[in-house]
């Protein structure tokens, strides 16, 4: 058992102590009482991939096919610079690629991805395999992510024709950081508000930025892409960074003054509403609220990207098995495990020891947001996973908080327990009042009647 003990504190200056159990999910005022109903879910325990206990594929049901890793933009954190690149995909590899996919899986897949790089400088490959795939499987999701520097009106035809679901890559007022800024360009601009207004009355687009060391509020993002894109603008990813390497690195958070000011930003940010419009405001605050009310057992959480799941897969067209979409055949994991776990003509053969569970981590099972940043990046591993997991949590505990107050009405500014001492002042602030404003919008349902604040 980890039990922790939130000091919170009501806006009012009334304070209390609630206590948390990061793996049974239990939260309850001082005197054992849970502060919600508790109707406890039905749980199967996760997998627990490692080196000593590799990962398995069978039954597809998400597939995501690495077109290669080339693109035409050179961002600063891409976690991709440095994977060594393998053979490039051509369109005379896909009709090999389409009899082993079929012979392999045995139902169809619900959603079908398509990565890069940037997956538009393979359009001559993307175009014919995505038209074959939909042909074989007319009722799977597909899904695209681009930079939108090589949209044009004939692209947009067929991805709006296709049934393709966008995810458009743009950091906003920290797009300098990415690249190049596709919307300074008068012909790009063009194509890409032909997509956005084709895709976003199906609720088919999404703008994706991420947050990092030069581009940290949210509001200043949701601001930004709001006055080019509408009000009602969808803002997908909005996670801090993980770093892949030494510009990942840089861009990450560089002290403990930098991470207490980024968590009291966040706060901030999300108690106001300020960052409504992005996805993972609402999704992680609500997912912690239902871990809470479903006594979700830590035992039953898997990695945060899923890859380390059965019905997960990655795969070139090669019909090489990859960890994720993120890395090529050629690469070798950070744990000196190859990224090529095995091959699409022998799913059953499929071993990932690429990757490492958040259980067989020093510090995850005894982190107070476990139950949100399930584990981080599951292959990274020295420098690079410190920095990540100093990030995830600096990410998490502003939405640990804005769960909190919205289920007990008392913000939490100090977590007890047996975890690293840096991280325990959530705020900087030690047992002090953390100068938050009065107005609370935290962005979650407003119908819902299980608050008991």
């Amino acid at each position: 058992m980890t039990m922790f003990t939130i000091h919170a504190l009501r806006q009012d200056g009334q304070k209390v102590l609630l206590q948390y159990d990061n793996q049974l999910s239990t939260l309850t005022w001082q005197d054992g009482r849970p502060v919600v109903p508790v109707r406890p879910g039905s749980f199967r325990d996760a997998t627990v991939v490692s080196v000593t206990q590799p990962g398995r594929k069978s039954q597809v049901s998400i597939l995501k096919i690495s077109l290669g890793l080339s693109c035409n933009y050179e961002c600063s954190y891409c976690n991709q610079r440095f994977v060594p690149h393998a053979d490039a995909s051509n369109p005379d590899e896909i009709e090999p690629f389409i009899s082993q996919l079929t012979d392999a899986l045995i139902e169809s897949p619900e959603r079908i991805e398509f990565w890069g790089g940037e997956p538009l400088v393979y359009w001559k490959t993307l175009k014919p395999l995505a038209e074959r795939l939909r042909s074989l499987y007319p009722d799977a999701q597909f899904s695209v992510i681009t930079n939108g520097s090589l949209l044009d009106a004939q692209k947009n035809e067929w991805l709006d024709r296709m049934g393709f679901s966008v995810g458009l890559s743009h950091d906003g007022p920290g797009q300098s950081k990415r690249g190049p800024d596709p919307l300074d360009d008068p012909g790009k601009y063009a194509a890409i508000m032909d997509l956005y207004a084709r895709l976003h009355p199906k609720g088919r687009i999404s703008i994706n930025a991420m947050v990092h060391s030069s581009n940290q509020s949210r509001a200043q993002i949701q601001v930004w892409l709001q006055q080019r894109f509408g009000q009602d603008v969808n803002i997908g990813e909005g996670a801090f960074i993980d770093p892949y390497d030494e510009g990942g690195l840089a861009a990450t958070l560089q002290t403990q003054q930098d991470h207490v000011r980024f968590r009291s930003l966040a706060y901030k940010e999300l108690r106001q509403g300020l960052a409504s419009r992005m996805s993972v405001a609402q999704q992680r605050i609500m997912d912690f609220v239902q871990s809470i009310r479903s006594a979700r057992p830590a035992a039953s959480l898997g990695q945060k990207c899923g890859m380390d799941k059965s019905n997960n897969l990655a795969v070139d067209l090669h019909g090489k098995v990859i960890t994720c979409q993120n890395v090529s055949a050629a690469a070798i994991a950070p744990n000196g495990q190859p990224h090529q776990i095995g091959h699409l003509s022998n799913l059953q053969a499929v071993k990932m020891r690429s990757a490492t569970h958040w259980s067989h981590r020093a510090d995850c099972p005894s982190c107070p947001v476990l139950q949100l940043c399930k584990g981080s990046c599951m292959f990274l591993q020295g420098k690079l996973w410190d920095a990540g997991c100093d990030a995830a949590y600096s990410d998490n505990v502003p939405f640990l908080a804005a769960a909190i107050e919205y289920l007990t009405g008392f913000i939490p500014y100090y977590i007890d327990g047996d975890f690293r001492q840096d991280r325990k002042d959530v705020f900087g602030q030690v047992h002090g009042v953390p100068q938050q404003p009065r107005k609370r919008v935290i962005p979650i349902l407003a119908h819902d009647k299980s608050v008991v604040a």
